[in-house]
């Protein structure tokens, strides 16, 4: 049986045809259409000739008009997106600029509102007082301290009050020039004359590490929960009358001369930012 054996050379060769066909249509249809316009110049009626060129050829233009019209859509929505992405990322840089900018604006704001509360302590204490920034804060179990931006140079001497608005911080106790360590009032070595002030029964006020234990204060008075506890002014170190802590807790045991009292300080000793130095007057 004898096969029949196509050469590749033969599908060239009709391709090549059905190309060179397509070619010469597509240049007869050119020749047409530039034979039509020119007659269009010089004769302004159009003939039986013509009027078929016309017919024959208006798909081909519809085609090309429709190409062109999509081609110029496709390249103007693509600019469109380029310019949009542009125009986004330029916003969301300015957004984030915007958004820093707030928060700035908001910190100002607080530390604002944290100043003015000190400015109105020191006026209406009449108090001579040095404000000062917490640079640091000692992170150990053993001490409970923080470090001021205020020394010697200023005016700061070892035992000075350090307050807040809110009450009591602690006592200044190692002095440089330019810094000086405070003994925050929760550190265990702390202790602070104090009066509760409804029942006005006097105490000493200890530091526990996190709190306060409020100190032979007699059984037989009677102390609320939230109490306010103040300074009495007595041992030299803290002026009459600043805010302590408030009671927590009160246990009263069967037997014993003094009650358990637990306090919470008025100020909260991990987010102060800004202090005021109570200065000694001079004698």
């Amino acid at each position: 049986m004898v096969g029949t054996f196509s050469h590749p050379g033969c599908g060239m060769r009709l391709a090549l045809k059905k190309f060179r066909t397509i070619a010469l249509c597509a240049c007869l249809m050119l020749a047409a259409l530039l034979l039509y316009s020119d007659h269009l110049r010089q004769r302004p009626a159009t003939s039986l000739f013509h009027r078929v060129i016309l017919q024959l050829t208006s798909p081909v233009q519809g085609g090309v008009r429709t190409l062109v019209h999509s081609t110029a859509d496709l390249w103007q929505h693509y600019l469109w997106l380029v310019d949009t992405a542009t125009e986004n990322e330029i916003l969301r840089r300015d957004n984030r600029r915007l958004q820093a900018s707030l928060r700035e604006f908001d910190e100002i704001r607080f530390e604002n509102q944290r100043l003015k509360k000190l400015l109105d302590f020191r006026e209406a204490s009449s108090l001579k007082a040095l404000p000062a920034r917490v640079v640091a804060e000692d992170a150990s179990s053993w001490f409970r301290t923080i470090l001021i931006d205020k020394g010697s140079n200023d005016g700061v001497a070892s035992g000075m009050p350090v307050v807040t608005a809110e009450g009591i911080v602690g006592r200044t106790f190692q002095i440089s020039d330019h810094e000086s360590r405070v003994l925050l009032v929760t550190d265990a070595s702390s202790s602070i004359a104090t009066t509760l002030q409804q029942s006005r029964s006097r105490g000493i006020a200890r530091g526990h590490g996190s709190g306060l234990q409020l100190n032979y204060v007699e059984r037989n008075t009677e102390v609320s929960v939230g109490e306010l506890v103040i300074t009495s002014g007595t041992g030299g170190v803290f002026p009459k009358g600043l805010a302590v802590g408030t009671v927590d807790q009160v246990e009263r045991e069967e037997f014993g001369l003094f009650q358990r009292i637990s306090m919470r300080p008025t100020v909260d000793l991990t987010r102060i930012e800004e202090i005021l130095v109570l200065l000694r007057s001079e004698p």
